[in-house]
């Protein structure tokens, strides 16, 4: 195994949680990628180590990479406390249901986890809810090699999503 990709959407509204997630060795190209983007933030995005509380970061080790820029401190707020305990929550849960497990050893591997928080997001229990959910989704979607092909090409005349809805 070289590298797992996944993706989810999970929730409504403000809250609803958007992740994309790579796993893979840490040294391959996703270890690669992972160290890259620690040493390369940039203004409004800053990736960090997913914790379950500070000085215990989830395993494998996960990279938390926020989609949208920090655009107040309220969204901050979202971003590094809910969204991410989300995010750690969510790896927990699929180490706990061996999505994660037989390649080589879990600290052996990297995540890394790619989050939209919308800025007009409120409810820090829903965004919460919300990115635990989607991050364990899209791990299993990884784990899984989903979307079968026949479930994009059934798709690909209709494409939709909350901003844009065909046919």
């Amino acid at each position: 195994m070289s590298m797992q990709l996944g993706e989810a959407y999970v929730g409504d509204g403000a809250e609803a949680a958007h992740v994309n997630t790579v796993f893979g060795t840490r040294n391959g190209p996703v270890g690669t990628a992972w160290a890259t983007a620690l040493a390369t933030p940039r203004i409004g995005h800053v990736p960090f180590v997913a914790v379950l509380r500070p000085g215990l970061p989830v395993q494998p080790m996960t990279l938390f990479v926020n989609k949208a820029a920090i655009a107040s401190e309220h969204h901050g707020a979202l971003t590094w406390g809910a969204a991410q305990a989300g995010v750690a929550g969510g790896v927990a849960d699929a180490v706990g249901a061996d999505l994660l497990d037989g390649h080589g050893g879990i600290d052996d591997q990297c995540l890394i986890v790619a989050v939209w928080v919308d800025p007009a997001a409120a409810d820090e229990e829903l965004v919460y809810a919300n990115n635990r959910a989607a991050t364990f989704q899209a791990i299993q979607a990884g784990a899984k090699h989903l979307p079968r092909l026949a479930d994009v090409l059934s798709a690909h005349e209709t494409p939709s999503n909350p901003y844009f809805r065909r046919g």
